[in-house]
């Protein structure tokens, strides 16, 4: 059934439960037809054996009369038989074969005993009773059989039969026909719907605006949502495409025409030089590569099916410890302290430990000096993290200071190794952990404040 289209799915559903009701009316109705007729055709059979017992104590024992017989013939459908048995057995009158009665039969009292039995062969339905009789010549306790075949009654239950199949067929297929023609209708809106869907592209992904039932909302409601998400994504990725071919155009470019004038190089030292200029354009081509590869990172997991509790002092201090063996040959001084009582955080690992090498790295290319010091803390609060990264170097024009987390913003510091997108990083994924980035200066070094919710 999971492979069936919703149309038959509903109509299978509908009409099977029906059918089965259906189907036990009919035989319920079938059942007490078939008793009513058996109980009429009884009561028929005890009129006529109390008319010929009467008609035989009338007559003195004589046989009915081909007339009578004929008459309750037509008026029954079948031969009615019958044998009168007067006190002790003795053979009255009838016919001298009767269907055996059953041995449980009480024929005590004037209580008539129907059974079913054989009759030379033939089925029939018959009626015991024991009538008193005040006659002289056989008065006395007399014992009247009479019994019919029962091709009438068969007929009868075929027919009966016949008429409850018909009105079951009736039924079904008047109610198939209703069902049908009903889940077209109803279906109707669910079609439009379809149609509204199918002629979107992924140049059009504006929502759904027109009625649908009450059912159907909450499917237009996702719907919408899913196209809001996939017109989000595609503007990531167009905006992802047109940063990555801007900021790579000029260091292609740059190896290119460096290495080809290392081809044409007149002498060795000569080549070494152009060369080493080639090393150094590629290696800054590819931190602008890593850089946009992790943004672009940072914006596809936005979704909290990664995130994870971990123990954030374990993760910083790991970090800030093996920054601080990188310092040593200049000399710099790294401190990490934590403040309040630590706590574990739900977040995004990978991406808060991308946020902190980049926040190191922009100290260590932008405000650290040789023989310089670079404090980070942890401070934990009731409901928050703060984050803090402060460098003793020679800090941020204030004019700067709102536009220093914007992609591709960098500040003239003699660095033309940088590429503006680490602090961006750092801004997009306290941004993705419901958290902000902010940045203070002083003219003497710069501290970036990180504040994440716990």
């Amino acid at each position: 059934m999971t492979r069936l289209s919703l149309r038959a799915r509903l109509f299978l559903l509908l009409i099977v439960p029906l059918f089965m009701v259906a189907a036990v009316a009919a035989a319920a109705r079938y059942v007490a037809a078939e008793r009513l007729s058996q109980r009429l055709y009884d009561d028929t059979l005890l009129v006529v054996a109390l008319t010929i017992s009467r008609d035989v104590v009338i007559s003195e024992g004589d046989i009915l009369t081909e007339n009578l017989l004929d008459e309750l013939t037509q008026a029954l459908g079948d031969p009615v038989f019958y044998r009168i048995t007067g006190p002790g057995g003795s053979f009255v009158t009838g016919y001298s074969n009767p269907p055996v009665l059953p041995s449980d039969a009480d024929l005590t009292g004037a209580k008539p005993y129907f059974f079913n039995s054989i009759s030379l062969g033939v089925p029939v339905r018959a009626v015991a009773l024991r009538e008193f009789i005040s006659e002289p010549q056989f008065g006395g306790w007399v014992t009247v059989e009479v019994w019919q075949n029962v091709t009438q009654r068969a007929d009868l239950s075929a027919q009966l039969l016949g008429q409850s199949l018909l009105l079951l067929g009736t039924l079904i297929a008047t109610a198939a026909l209703i069902l049908w023609f009903g889940i077209q209708l109803g279906l109707k809106p669910l079609i439009d719907l379809r149609e509204a869907i199918s002629l979107r592209s992924a140049d059009d992904l504006r929502p759904i605006r027109r009625w649908v039932p009450p059912e159907l909302r909450s499917v237009v409601d996702t719907t919408n949502s899913l196209f809001h998400r996939l017109s989000q994504a595609f503007s990531i990725r167009d905006a992802f495409i047109s940063d990555a071919a801007h900021q790579m155009r000029n260091p292609v470019a740059a190896i290119q025409s460096q290495a080809e004038a290392a081809l044409t190089a007149p002498s060795e030292p000569v080549l070494r030089q152009r060369i080493a200029e080639v090393a150094t354009s590629a290696r800054a081509a590819g931190r602008l590569t890593n850089q946009l590869l992790s943004l672009e990172r940072v914006r596809g997991r936005t979704l909290r099916s990664h995130f994870e509790t971990i123990d954030l002092v374990a993760l910083v201090s790991k970090r800030v410890r093996l920054f601080a063996e990188i310092q040593l040959s200049r000399d710099v001084s790294v401190s990490f302290a934590v403040k309040g009582m630590p706590r574990a955080i739900t977040c995004d690992p990978v991406m808060i430990e991308e946020m902190l090498v980049n926040l190191l790295d922009n100290a260590a290319a932008y405000g650290l000096r040789a023989k310089g010091e670079l404090d980070v803390s942890l401070q934990f609060a009731q409901t928050h993290i703060k984050l803090a990264v402060k460098d003793d170097g020679p800090g941020i024009p204030h004019v700067h200071i709102d536009r220093i987390f914007d992609r591709f913003f960098r500040l003239e510091h003699g660095h033309d190794s940088g590429c503006g997108l680490g602090l961006s990083i750092v801004a997009d994924v306290a941004a993705a952990h419901g958290g902000k980035a902010k940045c203070t200066s002083t003219g003497q070094g710069a501290c970036f404040l990180i504040c994440l919710p716990l």
